[in-house]
């Protein structure tokens, strides 16, 4: 005989328009009333005008093949803003809450099974999740996500902030360094956007495989304070972009590679600065690009591909998983959780205590609109 979930949700108060998402002072539900939120929009815009935060119902209990999860944490990525705005090429998970079409936000989170479909096999309750599939809309308190789209993490080895940023940012600098080039101790790798998620990752990961780094980031007031965090992560040097109007510097690089010339560069940032790094590129190397935070285009001399026969590829994590099994997939969180890769900088903004949507939204918007304005660390969300 199917039974409820038994679903840990936020509590709140509900008025007479819930379907309006008005909420009041603190109650509880029953086991099928327990009420969840998510972060939810109608319409692509500004996130810190078009986002709200809206309760709704728990789901049912889960088909057969699948499980409900209930999210731990979810980060806010830079790709899931673009989203949010209508500018990325992926589009965001629908549903009805409450008799209205929404958009959910969210690509990533730490998620926990709490109920089980009865052909499900090899996992349990109380396992550590993530999706593999994008867009499930992790921007919510709980979810019912199919089995085969799931992958179980090693949760003795991660924190939750790991644990929840792990299927985006360490998973594509593991990939892209090894799945273009067959990098040995030694190697080097070129790229931009060092201090991003991705470009941390890539840091770390290479200086566990003893793979140099040289590193390009943006000039700012506490540059040296960057440097020094980056050099303790791995980084074997760090340079801003105006290094590269330097002539002496290709010669140092050409220096440091004599024995093993740069066969990789990662790019995130395009745009004409990207176009001369490649110049410190040797012959046969991969250009990876995976982002385009500049939002110029990429510009490449014809004479990289005649005479270094260079060859210019793009990925992206959300293909990778939709080509590999979910054994693969699994395989590749335990070899992540076993790099022990620092947490990002972030800050938890946990939206379930607050007694009404209109309470959360506001502090959401707040925190978007600092995040628009430059801040520097992780979000990530707590919603029941």
């Amino acid at each position: 005989m199917l039974r409820h979930p038994v679903v840990r949700c936020a509590r709140y108060a509900r008025s007479k328009t819930l379907g309006s998402a008005t909420l009041n002072a603190p109650f509880t539900f029953n086991a099928r009333g327990i009420a969840c939120r998510a972060v939810v929009f109608t319409e692509n815009g500004n996130p810190a005008e078009v986002l709200r935060v809206q309760t709704y119902e728990p789901p049912p209990p889960p088909p057969a093949d699948s499980v409900t999860v209930r999210f731990r944490l979810s980060p806010i990525n830079p790709s899931d803003i673009n989203v949010v705005q209508g500018v990325y090429p992926a589009k965001p998970m629908q549903m009805q809450l409450s008799g209205e079409e929404v958009s959910i936000g969210g690509n990533e989170g730490l998620a926990e099974i709490v109920d089980i479909g009865r052909d499900v096999k090899g996992l349990q309750k109380g396992d550590w999740v993530v999706s593999a599939k994008p867009q499930v809309g992790t921007w919510s308190s709980t979810r019912v996500l199919s089995a085969q789209d799931v992958i179980k993490l090693p949760a003795e080895q991660l924190s939750e902030v790991n644990a929840a940023t792990i299927t985006v940012n360490p998973a594509t600098a593991y990939n892209m360094l090894h799945e273009f080039v067959k990098l040995r101790e030694g190697d080097w790798v070129l790229q931009n956007g060092a201090n991003s998620a991705v470009g941390e990752a890539v840091i770390q990961i290479a200086a566990r495989k003893g793979v140099k780094t040289i590193n390009f980031v943006r000039n700012r007031p506490d540059l040296d304070l960057l440097i020094t965090q980056l050099t303790q992560l791995g980084a074997t040097h760090v340079f801003t972009y105006d290094a590269l109007s330097d002539k002496s510097l290709a010669k140092h690089v050409k220096q440091w590679t004599a024995k093993s010339p740069i066969r990789l560069m990662l790019n995130c940032v395009s745009g004409p600065d990207t176009t001369a790094m490649t110049r410190l590129l040797g012959d046969d190397a991969h250009l990876v690009s995976y982002g385009a935070m500049s939002k110029q285009p990429l510009s490449l001399p014809t004479s990289l591909f005649i005479f270094k026969n260079l060859t210019a590829r793009g990925f992206w994590q959300s293909t990778w998983y939709k080509q590999h099994s979910r054994q693969e997939r699994e395989n590749l969180m335990k070899t992540l959780a076993s790099f022990k890769l620092k947490e990002p900088e972030h800050e938890i903004l946990d939206l379930s205590a607050e007694p009404s949507d209109d309470a959360a939204t506001q502090r959401l918007r707040e925190v978007l609109t600092r995040m628009e304005q430059g801040f520097g660390k992780k979000v990530l969300l707590r919603l029941g």
